[in-house]
């Protein structure tokens, strides 16, 4: 099969590696006197704002009332750009990148598809009459099939994607034959998975996942490096002192073995980006969103 080799400006290149520029404070007296406010904003981040507010008071933080943090993700980006509405460089002051959900490409147990060379042949012949499933359009499952499209050279306009209101809706439809192959979170993918009553082609993370004896889409030949990732943002002309004593406070979070350990646990990867660095890379992903979803045909060409 011949693959375009597509560059997705990804997690880890977009910009620098983290913590390139930007300088790490170790939770000196002035970060430990500040306070903050952990706020999710949606019900979509409220388990990572749960454990991220957690794990900064035990690093010594006081976390209530004070400095406003607010957590939110991919999803609120790629819907800002569907409602033309100002993106998160506009309304916020971009902190630090912190965590990401890795997706997976699923079929039924039972498909013909033995591997991603086998669906990725099939997709790149003929966008148009291979049914994919997943979350709601214009969302991160819908993005990434976008985007693999894109690297494989297929019609992105032809893709056929329907999305559902949740993941066990997606699974339904594709385990009854209404979709050929489905993408996801790999959290919500897991029964089906242990159960066997479906099939994980490649994972759109940069490494494998150890659980799970099957390729990366950069291993599959799609240069598509992705995770739904969330992030940590300030008010928007957030000063100067608090701004600075925000990052050291996130950088201290995200560089703590309990950090670590709660992405383990939760089945998330620990992907800090902090500072300038995650300006710049914010832009970047800003850009490949609204390709995508250009290429996907849910904006206008410019």
């Amino acid at each position: 099969m011949r693959r375009r080799r597509f560059f997705a400006w990804g997690l880890g290149v977009a910009a620098c590696a983290a913590g390139c520029g930007t300088e790490r404070a170790t939770g000196g007296v002035p970060g430990l006197r500040a306070r903050f406010s952990i706020n999710p904003e949606g019900r979509r981040w409220t388990r990572v704002g749960h454990v991220f507010a957690d794990v900064a008071r035990a690093t010594g933080y006081q976390i209530g009332a004070g400095t406003k943090v607010t957590l939110t993700g991919l999803p609120a980006l790629a819907a800002a750009e569907v409602n033309s509405a100002q993106t998160l460089l506009d309304t916020t002051t971009p902190l630090s990148r912190l965590s990401g959900d890795v997706e997976v490409v699923v079929v039924p147990g039972d498909s013909r598809f033995r591997d991603f060379e086998d669906f990725g042949a099939q997709l790149l012949a003929r966008p148009g009459q291979m049914p994919l499933a997943g979350g709601p359009e214009g969302e991160p499952d819908h993005l990434l099939f976008g985007l693999i499209a894109k690297g494989l050279g297929a019609d992105t306009r032809q893709v056929d994607y329907t999305g559902y209101p949740s993941s066990q809706e997606a699974a339904t439809a594709l385990l009854s034959g209404k979709a050929k192959a489905a993408a996801g979170l790999l959290a919500d993918w897991r029964a089906g998975i242990g159960a066997g009553r479906v099939r994980v082609l490649a994972v759109s993370s940069a490494r494998r996942v150890a659980e799970l004896d099957v390729p990366t889409l950069l291993e599959s030949g799609v240069r598509v490096d992705f995770a739904d990732w969330v992030a940590a943002f300030g008010p928007l002309a957030m000063p100067d002192g608090a701004r600075e004593a925000a990052i050291r406070m996130c950088d201290d979070v995200t560089g703590s073995p309990a950090w670590d350990a709660a992405c383990r646990s939760e089945g998330w990867v620990s992907i800090p980006l902090s500072g300038d660095d995650f300006e710049l890379w914010l832009s970047s992903e800003v850009e490949r969103t609204r390709a995508v979803l250009r290429d996907l045909g849910l904006l206008d060409k410019p």
